[in-house]
């Protein structure tokens, strides 16, 4: 990632003259059975996300941004982090393949760990990082692989050093699995294949987080029903 995103004058500079950063990781079921529509709309879905950060003075510079997917050719590093301005057209999703869940989230946790490192190398302030695990299935990676993801992701929630966003689609998702990643908030499932609504809700959310000083308490804005609910 650049640099110069990071750096650039504008009104919602810190004190310190840098952009807190907010390294956000998009975990992304891309197994066979999100082939056809649904992985079009996902598709539509992220590419929609990454036009709200980009309109969104706050989010524009502050959003940092990955993408992880687990499917097609096992788990790939689809995009590692970056600006809106680096990267405004997301890459294209592809459906195949099986669901090695576990595999992916330790991907991305390795990559979120990564980044605040970076951060602090070159002493600009973050905001707790952010996955966003999206699945319609049951994972069917290595056992190891998926205790170890919740293991690590449960401490990490614990300690205030990670906030999860699990997303079931349609109701072949395992909730359980999802539950157990996600100890401080219930599990969210997609109404239908409204992609759109949810990453408009994940906008929004980034913005109140990046209008915001690292470490603050952050009001997210309610789970409406329109695109998704919270599963009891």
């Amino acid at each position: 990632m650049s640099r110069r995103n990071i750096f650039r004058k504008t009104s919602t500079l810190t004190r310190g003259g840098a952009f807190s950063q907010l390294p956000l990781s998009l975990c992304l079921d891309t197994s066979g059975s999100m082939r056809g529509h649904p992985i079009n709309e996902l598709n539509a879905g992220v590419r929609m996300f990454y036009d709200c950060v980009k309109n969104d003075c706050d989010s524009r510079y502050s959003a940092d941004i990955s993408i992880v997917t687990f499917g097609c050719n096992d788990v790939q590093r689809i995009q590692d982090f970056s600006h809106v301005d680096d990267v405004p057209v997301p890459p294209s999703l592809k459906a195949e393949g099986m669901t090695p869940m576990g595999e992916a989230v330790n991907l991305s946790l390795d990559m979120l760990e990564d980044r605040k490192n970076y951060y602090k190398s070159i002493g600009v302030p973050y905001y707790h990082p952010w996955l966003i695990l999206m699945t319609d299935g049951e994972p069917n990676g290595a056992a190891s692989e998926l205790s170890r993801a919740i293991s690590r992701t449960q401490d990490l929630v614990a300690r205030n050093k990670l906030v999860i966003f699990p997303l079931a689609i349609g109701n072949q998702a395992n909730i359980n699995t999802l539950s157990q990643f996600s100890p401080k908030m219930r599990p969210l499932a997609l109404k239908g294949l409204n992609f759109k609504g949810f990453f408009e809700w994940l906008s929004v959310s980034v913005h109140e987080v990046t209008v915001s000083n690292p470490g603050e308490a952050v009001t997210l804005p309610k789970v409406d029903g329109t695109w998704g609910s919270i599963i009891i």
